[in-house]
């Protein structure tokens, strides 16, 4: 599968070759043929002899074709030629006339794929990244035997079983790193300071949380993160939610930005907490009648009627789409950020003799009649050039496909979910960018955390002198600025750095609490619970929006 990981390559196996010889022991058998020799694949028909042939038979003749291509290749080309990477080449080849949703995973793909969209695995329980050519651990899972062991953010791994793994991808070491439950490892981290260390570590599940944060804001109301849609993701959005209503909140912020989707069935069952019993959610529709199906919400429970915003940005996709646009289409909640990235296609694992395909089956639709694919984007992940004015073109065909929710209220399809309350995050400047590319906040905060950690409490602020000091750092590590570029983004350093300090002490909810100060969409969801009592009332700010919009258009 391509980019499965963002970091990831991918390696094929002999996949098209099993589908020939499946696709041609077929035919043989159905005509009681069996072709071993080399007249195997020559015309059976006279010479200028035209034949109507039917699909099938157009099918199974090019198939033959290529595997005799392939084996005249082998046998008589002039130099030894690498099979596998001709059979990948193949593979590639057709996967290139689809939509960039369909793939093919080897064994070692399809299992880490499916670990991930159920959600757990055998493993050790660290987040980790590549920096100056070693994996290094950002931060070891509470409760985890990696945590449990003593693994501590800012290790960097040096050897897995002795082998070293310096200069590995991170791929490479997640496949050494994971293994069955049960089965023990021996690490070996260059720690900071104190040199190499060993540890002899024993597997477990290691299960992905979906929900990572939850918690209830100054102003009353309730903040729930989805990561991602897995298979325990509806039991952790409710039991969060749960907790979030024994202590009283008035609202709920749902943040589902950079969410990439996962299963629909826990999307489906999430927007229930909200809309009640047999409401449909989403249908599809393809060429089979397997792919024509309705889906309906089949709980009876429903949470109080207190306002809800959620948070979408272009990263939301697929299934979290499914959700933000359930909830604006039922009139639930209000949507604030920017328009989401638009994967509207379904697609159904498909098990093979050696690994396994993701075919696209269809396309969904939610309640109001929008589907939410965007075109454009399987041109862009095909890597196909897309100019500004077909760009134009499709975005603004995009705002005339109207549609309406529940009660009345105008949403657009086409492209993408369209939020209620458009809001724009500020964009790093070239330094913002080069210091996160270096990984110095983490870097930074793992020396002063070490040398400083009784003068850490959960408020802690940065002086004049610390802050002083880290652009000494960043000088250091060959980053240069200009006064004007540090003083653009002064306050964002600070609360980075000091979010990135906070949490090698109290943990990433800490440090991810204060990054929220300057995030310009949480802020506007925030604010509008401090504006609104009610979600009629963001209603009908938000249809203000809109018709100033329409104005301008």
């Amino acid at each position: 599968m391509r980019n499965f990981y963002s970091h990831e390559k991918i390696f094929y196996s002999f996949i098209v070759l099993w589908m020939l010889i499946g696709a041609v022991v077929l035919y043989a058998v159905n005509n009681n043929e069996v072709y071993s020799d080399s007249s195997w694949g020559r015309n059976k028909y006279n010479d200028g002899e035209v034949c109507d042939k039917n699909e099938d038979e157009v099918y199974l003749a090019k198939v033959r074709t290529l595997n005799e291509i392939l084996t005249k290749l082998r046998d008589h080309y002039v130099d030894e030629l690498d099979m596998e990477e001709l059979l990948d080449a193949a593979i590639d080849g057709v996967l290139s006339k689809v939509d960039p949703h369909t793939d093919y995973f080897d064994e070692d793909e399809l299992c880490l794929f499916m670990s991930s969209a159920q959600g757990e695995f055998g493993g050790l329980g660290i987040s980790i990244d590549k920096i100056d050519d070693y994996i290094t651990v950002i931060s070891p899972i509470e409760g985890t035997p990696a945590y449990k062991m003593g693994i501590i953010a800012g290790d960097k791994l040096s050897k897995i079983n002795g082998e070293s793994i310096v200069g590995v991808s991170i791929e490479e070491s997640i496949k050494k790193m994971r293994g069955p439950a049960g089965s023990k490892i021996v690490l070996t981290v260059e720690r900071p300071g104190i040199g190499e260390l060993d540890f002899e570590i024993q597997r477990d599940v290691i299960k992905i949380k979906s929900v990572p944060y939850a918690f209830k804001l100054d102003n009353g109301a309730g903040y729930i993160r989805i990561r991602q849609f897995n298979s325990h993701t509806a039991k952790e959005f409710a039991k969060a939610l749960d907790d979030l209503e024994n202590k009283g909140i008035k609202g709920l912020i749902i943040d589902l930005r950079s969410n990439p989707g996962g299963l629909l069935s826990q999307a489906i069952d999430t927007v229930n907490e909200f809309v009640g019993k047999d409401k449909c959610v989403v249908f599809t529709k393809g060429r089979s009648i397997e792919a024509n199906q309705q889906y309906y919400t089949k709980y009876d429970r429903i949470r109080e009627d207190y306002p809800v915003v959620v948070l979408i940005n272009e990263a939301s996709a697929s299934a979290s789409e499914i959700f933000a646009g359930s909830i604006q289409d039922w009139d639930r909640g209000l949507l604030v950020g920017k328009t989401s990235f638009g994967k509207g296609s379904v697609q159904n694992i498909e098990q093979l003799y050696s690994g396994g395909i993701k075919i696209t089956t269809s396309k969904y639709y939610i309640h109001s009649g929008r589907c939410i694919h965007k075109e454009l984007n399987d041109k862009i992940l095909r890597g196909k050039e897309v100019s500004e004015k077909e760009r134009e073109i499709i975005e603004s065909e995009n705002h005339k496909k109207e549609y309406f929710t529940e009660n009345g209220r105008k949403v657009f399809g086409g492209g993408g979910v369209t939020p209620d309350v458009k809001v724009e995050n500020d964009y790093l400047s070239d330094l913002g960018i080069k210091i996160n590319q270096k990984n110095l906040f983490f870097s930074y905060s793992v020396d002063y955390f070490r040398d400083n950690k009784d003068k850490i409490n959960e408020d802690f602020k940065l002086n004049d002198s610390l802050i002083n000091d880290f652009y000494e750092y960043l000088a250091e590590n060959g980053i240069n600025y200009s006064e004007t570029e540090k003083d653009s983004i002064a306050d964002w350093i600070k609360i980075n750095l000091e979010a990135s300090i906070i949490e090698k002490k109290y943990g990433e909810l800490a440090g991810y609490k204060k990054r929220l100060g300057t995030d310009l969409q949480f802020i506007a969801a925030k604010n509008l619970f401090e504006k609104y009592k009610t979600l009629d009332e963001m209603f009908k700010y938000a249809e203000s929006l809109q018709k100033k919009d329409e104005e301008k258009r």
